[in-house]
């Protein structure tokens, strides 16, 4: 039997491949679109047993090719370019592929887990999965609303495990190939290590320079979530995928330039100390952004945490010391 992992070149994706194989499991099937052929780094160290092009896997899959051969399906391949202005592309791409392939797994008990997101909530204050508070503001966000939407009702009479994961500001190893989409944890490591400093966005929305807070959770936390349902069939739902703590930017950008300098062998600084040396700068906000920014996400935890999963989540300083480690040794 295989477990399929569609967007495995991808940063999510990819990562979930190399937490497959330290548990053991290599009977992998990758599936994602190459034709960005740098993702191909992501795989390099990663065993899998076959890779195949997204169109070509759902062709196989339609025709019956994978039947009885498959285990599991972690779906994570979609566009996540929030600024993708394109929306049959992107309602085809994340819509009604994912649709396609939830009707397959359906109709063969097979275990589906996926990615949706935290874009969902758009503009709303309150990050819990519930109707009331899904306001998406792009049409990424409303393209995963609208499949979490056909999840909900299909959940009702499953015929095996859903699982949707709300993806908040996720960061780590693996995202360079996203370039302007990565996080903005690897655009601060760059920054820093070009220019030796790190530039934040003035106060907007009531916050002050560099004060809008994000929930920014750590790669290997998202893969350890999947990886718990993956080893639970019978935990079904959507789950939001987060710390459940809002941080600052200017916290994010503090333990960046900290874990960089510590490399170094420099002293911790506070955030006064890394203005005064000019090592974090503000720059004006984007009016592009205006109108389409979320300067406050923090996930609730609690369908979560009722669903058994009871680990930590790193926080912003032990999530970025890893990841910067990481960074130098990939640079």
């Amino acid at each position: 039997m295989y477990t399929i992992v569609t967007g495995a070149a991808g940063f999510i994706g990819s990562n979930l491949v190399k937490a497959l194989n330290a548990r053991g499991t290599t009977r992998i099937i990758a599936v994602d679109n190459l034709k960005r052929a740098e993702k191909f780094r992501n795989l390099v160290d990663c065993e899998i047993a076959d890779y195949l092009d997204k169109d070509d896997f759902l062709a196989r899959l339609h025709a019956g090719r994978f039947d009885g051969a498959i285990d599991a399906v972690l779906h994570q391949g979609a566009c996540s370019d929030t600024m993708e202005m394109d929306g049959h592309y992107m309602m085809q791409n994340n819509y009604r592929y994912s649709l396609a392939m939830l009707d397959w797994c359906q109709a063969r008990k097979i275990q589906f887990l996926y990615a949706s997101s935290a874009s969902i909530y758009g503009g709303s204050r309150r990050f819990c999965e519930e109707r009331a508070f899904e306001a998406p503001l792009n049409v990424y966000g409303y393209s995963k609303f609208l499949f979490d939407r056909i999840v909900r009702e299909r959940l009702r009479e499953a015929s095996a495990q859903i699982a949707g994961f709300r993806y908040f500001n996720v960061y780590g190893p693996r995202e360079s190939h996203k370039g302007r989409m990565a996080s903005v944890a690897f655009h601060h490591f760059n920054q820093f290590r070009g220019e030796g400093q790190v530039k934040l966005f003035e106060g907007c929305d009531g916050y002050g320079n560099g004060e809008q807070k994000r929930d920014f959770v750590y790669v290997g936390d998202v893969a350890k979530v999947n990886l718990f349902f993956l080893d639970h069939p019978e935990k079904s739902g959507i789950f939001n995928v987060g710390t459940g703590r809002a941080q600052s930017f200017n916290e994010l950008a503090v333990a960046n330039v900290n874990s960089c300098r510590a490399l170094q062998g420099k002293p911790v600084e506070a955030l006064g100390a890394l203005l005064k040396q000019g090592f974090i700068e503000y720059i004006p906000f984007p009016e592009a952004l205006k109108g389409k920014y979320q300067s406050f996400t923090q996930a609730d935890l609690s369908k979560l945490r009722e669903a058994g999963y009871d680990a930590p989540f790193a926080s912003v300083e032990e999530g970025v010391a890893h990841y910067v480690s990481w960074l130098i040794d990939h640079v």
